[in-house]
């Protein structure tokens, strides 16, 4: 009786070390299915989003915002905003305009970008595409471990990315649908 009842004590807790176990994997995979997105953008291109939906439901070309206008309330520091946003107006993702009535603001043709034109001027065509284990060689024909897992989802997030303008997105701000700090 004893035996049996080690026995079954033992099975009881084989099952819930594997059960904690299999938990344990889950959890960690999404964790790093998570990590992982969160390296498909630089930290830059969050903040040029952030700063470019808020120009997009603040400014006008009558009303241009200041670069110290924009760091607070998105919480990023005022010299990190202004070299991303000079990009964007080089790039003209973003309108500008010098001097002591100057300013950033969204033009009509700024607005119908894509929040992906917004990641390609700031991390480049190469970090969208990059592995997410940050391996030189891997490619279709030579895929890292998590390739085929990921690359499906990355595609669909990219394809979200390119056909979201930067007023629609402004717009479900403005409704309430999502959140920015304004």
């Amino acid at each position: 009786m004893s035996i049996y009842f080690i026995r079954q004590n033992y099975d009881v807790g084989w099952r819930s070390n594997m059960i904690k176990i299999i938990f344990k994997i889950k959890i960690s995979f999404l964790y790093l299915c998570s990590f992982l997105y969160s390296m498909m953008f630089s930290n830059s291109s969050k903040y040029a989003i952030k700063s470019v939906l808020f120009l997009a439901i603040n400014s006008t070309e009558n009303k241009k915002i200041m670069v110290k206008d924009i760091s607070i309330p998105i919480n990023v520091p005022k010299a990190y905003i202004a070299k991303l946003l000079q990009e964007l107006a080089k790039k003209n993702m973003i309108s500008s305009v010098r001097g002591p009535k100057g300013g950033f603001y969204l033009n009509e043709e700024n607005l119908n970008r894509t929040v992906l034109d917004v990641v390609r001027v700031i991390d480049g065509e190469k970090k969208l595409n990059a592995c997410m284990l940050s391996l030189k060689k891997c490619n279709e024909e030579k895929p890292c471990p998590l390739h085929n897992i990921l690359s499906e989802s990355r595609n669909k997030i990219l394809k979200n990315l390119k056909n979201k303008r930067i007023k629609d997105l402004a717009y479900e701000v403005t409704l309430g649908n999502s959140f920015l700090p304004l």
